[in-house]
Parts: C-alpha cells; sequence; structure tokens
C-alpha cells in the first residue's frame, strides 16, 4: 500500500509524468496572467469615452476600474478551496467565468450595469489568481522559482503594456465595447486551450474540511472594507471600513481555534517574512491602477491626447515592467530576494514623487521618463517579493499563500483608487471632468500621488523587516 500511495501522489503532482511538459504549463498560465491586466489596461484608456456615452462622473469612472478588485475578498477561499478539490479546477473555470462576464460587460448600456459585469469579471480573475501562482510554484523546483514568478510578472506586464495602445486604436475606430468582446474571444480560446492541454491535477489539502463559517465572515468582511475603501470620504465609507476591520479581526479569532481553518494564522505568526512581504505588497500595489488610471486622465482631459497616443504613452511604464521582471526574478533566485524587492519599492517610490509636480506645462519627456522609473521601481519589487512568500510556506500551503499574495495586490489596487476617488469628492465633488474643473483636477492629482509616495516610502522599510530566505 505505502508504494500505491506515493505513486498517487506522483500523479497528482508531477505535471511530466500526466502528459504535460513544464514548458507548455508555464505558457498556457503566463496567457492567461496576460489576459486580465490587457483588458483593465485597454480599458482604462477608454474610460473618458465610456463616460461620455454613459454620462457618467469622475467617481463612478474610479468605481468601473476599481470594480473587479472588489472581488478580491474570494481569493483566500478560492486559494484554499484550489488547496482541497483541485488547483486545476478552479483555474479554469475562473478563466471561463472571466470570458463570459466580458461578454456582458460589453453590452451593458449603464453605469451600473457595467460596474455589475466588472464585478462578475473580478469573480473570475479571484479564481485564477487564487490558484495560478500556486499551481506555478507546485510544478516548478525552488531553484527555479524566482526566474518562473519573474516570467509570470512580466506576462501580467505585457498585458498592460499592449492594452493602452491596442485599446486606444480600438476605442477610436470600433468603439469602447469592442474592447470586452475582444476579450471574451481570447478568454474563450485559452479556456479551450486550457482543457486540451493542462492535463492532471494539483492539490495541497485533500480530504480536509472547507472552513464554510470562515468563508462567510472572511468575505462579508474584506469586502466590506474593500467597498468602504472606494465610498470614503462618504460617512457610509467609514462605517463600512470599522466594521470590516471587527470582522476581520472576529475572522482570525475563529481561525486559530479550528482544526482545518480557511486561513491558517499560524503561518503568518511563524513566519516573519510571510507577514511583512504580505504588507509590503499591499503598500507597493497601491500605484498598480493609480498610476495608469490618473496618467491617462491627465493625458486626454489636461494635456488633449487622443486615446490612441495617451495609450501609446503609458506603454512606457509597463514594457519596463514587462522587460525587466524576469531579471529581477532570475537575481532573486541568486541573492537575498528582500534586498532586491526592498530596491524597487525604493524606485517606486522616487517615481510618484516625480509625479506629484505634474502640470499643463510638464514636457511630455518627462512624463515618459517618470513612467519608465515607476515601471522600473515595479519590475524589481514585485516577482522577488513574491519569491519570498512562496518560499516562506510549506508546500501545502501554497494555494492560501498564492491567493494571499493576490488578495494583498487586490486590496492594495483598491486602497490607490480609494485614495483618488477620495481626492476627486474633496476637490471637485461628483463632477464630470471639465475645462472650467481642471485646475480642481490637476490639484486632486498631485495629492493622489504624494500619499502613494509616502505610502511607498513606508514599504521600503517594511520590506526589508524580514529574516532571510536565502
Amino acid at each position: 500500500m505505502p508504494p500505491l500511495r506515493k505513486r498517487t501522489r506522483a500523479i497528482v503532482d508531477d505535471p511530466v509524468s500526466n502528459g504535460t511538459g513544464n514548458g507548455v504549463t508555464l505558457l498556457v498560465i503566463t496567457m492567461v496572467f496576460f489576459l486580465f491586466p490587457f483588458m483593465t489596461a485597454s480599458m482604462n484608456v477608454a474610460l473618458p469615452s465610456i463616460g461620455i456615452e454613459l454620462s457618467l462622473d469622475a467617481v463612478t469612472l474610479g468605481l468601473i476600474t476599481a470594480a473587479d478588485v472588489l472581488a478580491g475578498a474570494l481569493l483566500v477561499p478560492f486559494g484554499r478551496i484550489g488547496d482541497i478539490y483541485g488547483r486545476k479546477k478552479i483555474f479554469i473555470s475562473g478563466v471561463a467565468i472571466f470570458a463570459v462576464a466580458s461578454l456582458f460587460a460589453g453590452m451593458a448600456t449603464s453605469g451600473v450595469m457595467l460596474i455589475s459585469f466588472r464585478v462578475l469579471q473580478g469573480v473570475g480573475v479571484a479564481m485564477f489568481i487564487a490558484t495560478g501562482i500556486a499551481l506555478l510554484t507546485s510544478i516548478f523546483p525552488a531553484s527555479e522559482r524566482g526566474k518562473v514568478l519573474g516570467v509570470n510578472v512580466a506576462a501580467i506586464y505585457s498585458g498592460l503594456a499592449v492594452g493602452p495602445l491596442l485599446g486606444g486604436i480600438l476605442t477610436e475606430r470600433l468603439g469602447w465595447r469592442s474592447i470586452f468582446f475582444l476579450t471574451f474571444s481570447l478568454g474563450l480560446a485559452i479556456t479551450g486551450i486550457l482543457l486540451w492541454r493542462l492535463k492532471g491535477e494539483w492539490t495541497g489539502a485533500k480530504g480536509e474540511k472547507f472552513d464554510f463559517p470562515g468563508f462567510v465572515i472572511y468575505g462579508l468582511a474584506l469586502g466590506a472594507v474593500a467597498y468602504g475603501l472606494v465610498s470614503l470620504p462618504e460617512l457610509s465609507g467609514v462605517w463600512a471600513i470599522v466594521g470590516g476591520v471587527i470582522g476581520l479581526l472576529g475572522f482570525a479569532r475563529l481561525e486559530m481555534r479550528i482544526r482545518s481553518p480557511l486561513l491558517d494564522i499560524k503561518l503568518f505568526r511563524n513566519s516573519r517574512a510571510l507577514t511583512f512581504s504580505s504588507l509590503a505588497t499591499l503598500v507597493g500595489s497601491g500605484p498598480f491602477l493609480a498610476v495608469p488610471f490618473l496618467i491617462n486622465l491627465y493625458l486626454q482631459y489636461v494635456k488633449g491626447f487622443d486615446p490612441e497616443n495617451a495609450g501609446l504613452t503609458l506603454v512606457a511604464l509597463y514594457a519596463m515592467t514587462a522587460i525587466f521582471s524576469p531579471l529581477a526574478g532570475r537575481l532573486s533566485d541568486r541573492i537575498e530576494p528582500r534586498l532586491v524587492a526592498s530596491t524597487g519599492m525604493a524606485l517606486l517610490a522616487a517615481g510618484l514623487v516625480m509625479f506629484v509636480f505634474l502640470s499643463d506645462k510638464t514636457p511630455l519627456g518627462l512624463v515618459i521618463t517618470n513612467l519608465v522609473l515607476v515601471g522600473f521601481g515595479q519590475a524589481f519589487f514585485s516577482s522577488p517579493n513574491t519569491n519570498v512568500i512562496m518560499s516562506s510556506v510549506p508546500r501545502a500551503a501554497y494555494g492560501v499563500a498564492s491567493a494571499t499574495i493576490g488578495t494583498m495586490r487586490q486590496i492594495g489596487a483598491v486602497l490607490g483608487m480609494g485614495i483618488i476617488m477620495m481626492m476627486f469628492s474633496l476637490y471637485m465633488g461628483r463632477v464630470q471632468i471639465t475645462p472650467e474643473y481642471y485646475a480642481l483636477f490637476q490639484e486632486s492629482i498631485k495629492t493622489s500621488f504624494m500619499i502613494l509616495a509616502i505610502l511607498c516610502f513606508v514599504g521600503i522599510f517594511v520590506s526589508l523587516v524580514k529574516e532571510k530566505v536565502r
């Protein structure tokens, strides 16, 4: 019997024994991680056109951008479900849901409909983000982990690099809805490839029970925090954050008492690297949506760029991250990854500080230089920091660790967008961005960048305060 159990585990955990090579597995997972940011970046360029057609104010445009990340509350539950029932099942289901939601988003006739289908997109994203990194970490040896995670981050930023350019062209020539229809087509094709080529299954906690009470408390609490962040400075937003934080404290207390927790709190108590790297991920993800969102609006409203040229300018940000992420990942395989990640955070903070001085007279060359600096910083922070997290947990917890990374990224992105929408509300109120509000609009941009820069400056030290993993 022992040899039989050993053989069964090999079939489950070894992709080669199932007829799927590591290279093919990396390729199809990378394709998925390219698609989501591609759609997001394309849509960001189309926001002014969406606002005009659907008569939406600046705050609602921000909600459209942030709507899918509100589903970040589902990342840890889906990561745990993947650990128990199979990471591949959840991964492929997430891609299919994302594709279908994209189709219906392209048919939206109001801001409410568009936001609703963007949230549904977020459910699909939560499913494949929660399990994607866990799949890669399960398949590839620790000696190649930084390289593989670097390729994964490069795929994300390649999608972000292509998105603004292609999104601008599509918006100019076919309208903003074409972005969602293209995403649906690509998502459908990738789902078919995954079903055809990704053989076998990967689990880390097969047979354990799923913590449903913890799932309900966690989902409601984290959802309340995310909603509160994008609702500030409204009083309802403040109460939502307070209620969510209380709920998360209750969730942590519950998880420490049960045998099969949704999120093993002991992992964080026993590993400073996991705890502080997760916090660094949250802080470092603040600019992820915020920078392209603000710069895109700045270029189109203040500088008078059309969507195509605005998208072309934003390519500088994402191209730098896509090009240098694999290099940063390989570097973190050879030297202490926390040092590489902290250097990246410092560069990110420096780029954000430069954006504080934006005005209608800022040369385009300086805007592009700042975008390059921010992109370079993100490259040297993201994959090394992810390497620290995945190297600090046991194999059985890869799904939860992967989901934790995704959750911190999502909440960080919501935090960044929440800061922006709060500044929009304080400086302009809920109005469409028209010439008479351009001065106030620019002030809200400067203040937003200042707050984000301060958070990333603190993040430098958060990233350093953890034990060595090399």
